[in-house]
């Protein structure tokens, strides 16, 4: 009987728990619209999404979520939905990443000193735009309701214990990690009875990662270290009967424990768990406020507000409340500006961005500062950025198409500056640059870290944004110099081949017995997370010089299409990340994302409009296997969240963005100022998918193509919509 009544108590409070956090958390502001309501975080936790699962908020250094044991390249994120194992509740994940790290100070309620795992199952589990619901249990018994929150640069835990256990325990490891790092000095100390404070260095993708942490208490504790400064069982006394909460916060610091400190003290002063987690809800119905759908299907719905989600866990604010931030070099600096981190630019130049220049332009300005005063600190722009660390990462320079965009687009940067940082990172000797400089592209035969076509596309179109910004700038000789060097993509495409193809120092072609264009051998000679097929469209700058290098439309097309209906082996190497393939279109990597764009440029954009849709349809679902390749933290979602529209940016800056085929009846985005702008669709439907005619802001408009300044004008974008092709956007003139 008193098991009985034990799990009914249990079950009751559990209920109650759920309960009182639901309502508080669904009932923000009657400003607020539902968005939030259509977000379903577990999309992406399954198959090879890699996304972070947890509690946070738009953007945040927070990401405060389960962490489990690493078991492969699909525990990037630190969790996969296949997996019922906890090691803890860390304070930082990455999300959609090919490469694991951080992890970073985890807590675990346990119910031995000896326990450092706990089985759980996802269906105890509930998650919401920041906020985060487990219950855990020892041997089939539950013993904890576990709740998380998080502001910018804190976590809040609430963990509701049974009448069982005579004293409460967590485990806190700072050993443990994603697997994917080495911890190289900790630290940890009780400075009061509700107090503790330390550190954790590490050295992983991040080289050189400093963490400074304060947990505070709501009640007493003690610390008991088992193993020097790795391993501390907190404990404290089961005081308030069968489900008594035990509130945890957690004020984090890349620069210092005063600093975690004083964000703890400003960010989340109270103890108040909910209103915390109220807060954290209305920010994000702020963000995804910033666009509104209007559509019958509930599962496109999800999708597209998980989508938009998505794109906000990073980049991550890298400052503390006080400005302090640790910079590329090592070094505390102070800016008066907010700095981000968590830059995974190879994948989000593309689309994630762009999107970012339409919705989040108060951000902007912020955005370049990071960029230059990363310059300013390493030498270079951002490749790869975490947590104040250059990993390197990928091949080009995708710091630049970034920065180039927002000045392009008129956002409040040096210009002077910004192309000092573009031009002194395209002339460093370092990753193939040295042998581009001297030979006009990157031959196989003198490079031994290969990818030499995938560096010389990458570097091509980098330095047709850098000859763009020369000529705002009125540098002619920048402008002149790069806007050759741009067209260096020329020189890998085998015209008798026509594919892009390594190239040797005195100008030969690699022998064709050792050339497989279906081969994605990881790290092959030629090519990045893809082949011949994927990499011979990378030149987006110049889609129209692409066309000439073919001989003309009809080449170019019929090679086009040939993209989406080859088929054939990869290769017994294949990269895991060439995926979502339709023919060898690979929807899943980056380096196909633009390719479906390229028949507006020929004057069919009814190509583009039945494959766009085919992806949207597709490779993006309503389920935890729901994207087609990793995340990459932000892109894939892009660029459903900016197809889905029926926009998307072709060329890598300047702002001009591609019409296909929106997926919705209309679509309002707040571009800021007051102002917003909209895509609405006449006779839209799975079967209507085929642009007719258009008008912008009322009159006629047959270009299919808009201008970024036309967007954030605002106004309204109408497409008539039909069953089958139409002349709309094939004339000279209407192109792009």
């Amino acid at each position: 009987m008193r098991r009985i009544t034990f799990i009914l108590i249990l079950l009751a409070a559990s209920l109650s728990i759920m309960a009182s956090a639901q309502n508080g958390l669904s009932s923000p502001q009657k400003h607020h619209s539902v968005h939030s309501e259509w977000v379903n975080p577990r999309i992406g936790t399954g198959g090879h999404g890699h996304v972070f699962y947890g509690a946070n908020v738009p953007f945040g250094y927070v990401q405060l979520g389960p962490t489990e044991h690493t078991r492969g390249w699909d525990w990037c994120s630190g969790y996969h939905e296949s997996d019922s194992v906890l090691i803890g509740f860390g304070h930082q994940h990455l999300s959609g990443t090919g490469i694991g790290d951080l992890g970073d100070v985890a807590l675990l309620p346990v119910t031995s000193r000896e326990q450092r795992e706990v089985i759980f199952s996802h269906k105890d589990e509930s998650v919401r735009p920041g906020y985060y619901n487990v219950t855990l249990r020892d041997g089939g018994k539950p013993y904890v309701v576990v709740e998380l929150t998080a502001t910018q640069r804190t976590g809040m835990h609430r963990y509701s214990f049974t009448e069982d256990l005579d004293s409460i325990r967590l485990l806190l490891d700072l050993g443990q990690g994603v697997g994917w790092d080495t911890p190289k000095q900790m630290m940890m100390k009780q400075t009061s009875p509700r107090n503790i404070v330390g550190y954790r260095y590490s050295s992983g993708w991040a080289r050189d990662q400093k963490v400074f942490f304060v947990i505070e208490f709501q009640q007493d504790v003690t610390l008991e270290k088992l193993n020097g400064d790795t391993i501390g069982i907190i404990s404290a006394p089961n005081i308030a009967g069968p489900i008594s909460p035990l509130v945890v916060k957690v004020g984090l610091s890349a620069v210092s424990i005063e600093n975690a400190k004083e964000n703890l003290a400003l960010e989340n002063p109270g103890w108040e768990f909910y209103d915390i987690a109220r807060d954290a809800w209305r920010a994000w119905a702020d963000e995804l406020d910033k666009i509104v759908i209007e559509t019958d299907n509930e599962d496109d719905r999800t999708v597209f507000y998980t989508a938009l989600y998505h794109t906000m866990v990073a980049p991550s604010v890298f400052n503390d409340v006080n400005g302090e931030y640790r910079g590329a070099d090592g070094v505390v600096h102070k800016g008066d500006f907010t700095n981000y981190t968590t830059l995974s630019l190879w994948d989000t130049y593309r689309a994630a961005h762009p999107l970012q220049t339409i919705i989040h332009r108060e951000k902007q300005h912020d955005m370049a500062q990071t960029f230059l005063h990363i310059f300013e600190q390493q030498g270079k722009l951002p490749v790869w950025h975490l947590m104040g660390n250059e990993t390197d990462c990928m091949v080009g320079n995708p710091g630049v198409p970034v920065l180039a965009d927002l000045v392009l687009k008129g956002f409040d940067v040096d210009t002077k500056a910004a192309l000092k940082a573009m031009t002194t990172s395209a002339m460093l000797d370092e990753r193939s640059m040295g042998l581009l400089k001297q030979y006009g592209y990157i031959p196989y035969d003198l490079e031994p870290d290969k990818e030499t076509v995938a560096k010389g596309l990458e570097y091509a179109l980098a330095d047709w944004c850098i000859a763009r910004v020369a000529e705002v700038a009125s540098d002619k000789e920048n402008h002149d110099y790069f806007l050759n060097r741009s067209k260096s993509y020329q020189h890998f495409f085998d015209k008798e081949l026509k594919f892009m193809r390594g190239k040797d120092s005195k100008g030969n072609f690699r022998d064709i017995k050792d050339f497989d264009p279906l081969s994605t051998k990881h790290r092959n000679d030629d090519y990045c997370e893809g082949n011949a097929w994927q990499y011979t469209w990378l030149v987006p700058h110049d889609v129209h010089g692409l066309v000439k290098l073919f001989g003309g439309e009809k080449a170019f097309v019929a090679k086009l299409d040939s993209l989406f209906i080859i088929e054939g082996d990869l290769g017994e190497e294949a990269s895991p990340d060439v995926s979502g393939l339709i023919g060898q279109y690979a929807h899943g990597n980056e380096p196909s994302h633009h390719i479906i764009y390229m028949y507006n440029y020929v004057g069919q954009p009814w190509k583009a409009a039945r494959l766009i849709r085919q992806v949207l349809k597709g490779q993006y679902r309503n389920d935890v296997d729901g994207l087609s390749g990793n995340e990459d933290v932000g892109q894939m979602s892009a660029w459903y969240v900016l197809s889905s529209i029926g926009l998307y940016q072709e060329e890598p800056a300047g702002g001009k963005y591609i019409i296909g085929s929106p997926l919705f009846n209309e679509a309002t985005l707040n571009v800021g100022d007051g102002k917003t702008f909209t895509v609405k669709t006449v006779n839209n439907s799975d079967e209507n998918i085929y642009v007719q005619s258009a008008k912008l802001n009322g009159k006629r408009y047959d270009k299919s193509y808009i201008d970024y300044r036309d967007i954030i004008a605002g106004g309204t974008l109408e497409l008539v919509m039909g069953p089958k092709p139409s002349k709309w956007g094939t004339k000279k003139n209407s192109r792009p």
